[in-house]
């Protein structure tokens, strides 16, 4: 991955994670399908590329997704995945968050 896209990368996972630490629980639980919807997709194209069999992200609730998120990051750069996808679907994520 080149510099520029893995700063962005890690920009945009800080920036949804702050985002994410700062909304109250009522603001947080309805955005919960749409931060599982991005994790989910990142782990069936991980799983893909790797020729594994795709598996439902485990439920662990709220307080636990952006470790969820931020492992499912680290193993699409790992897959050699497009970092600049990445990055947009990131931004994509921050900015449908309450």
């Amino acid at each position: 991955m080149d510099d520029d896209h893995d700063d962005v990368v890690r920009a945009e996972l800080e920036r949804v994670v702050r985002r994410w630490q700062q909304l109250p629980l009522d603001r947080a639980l309805p955005a919960v399908p749409a931060v599982v919807a991005v994790v989910q997709g990142l782990a069936d194209e991980v799983s893909d590329i790797c020729g594994v069999p795709r598996a439902p992200v485990p439920d662990l609730g709220p307080a636990v997704l952006m470790d969820q998120l931020r492992v499912m990051v680290f193993d699409w750069r790992a897959a050699g995945l497009p970092p600049g996808e990445l990055g947009e679907r990131l931004t994509g994520l921050r900015r449908a968050l309450p």
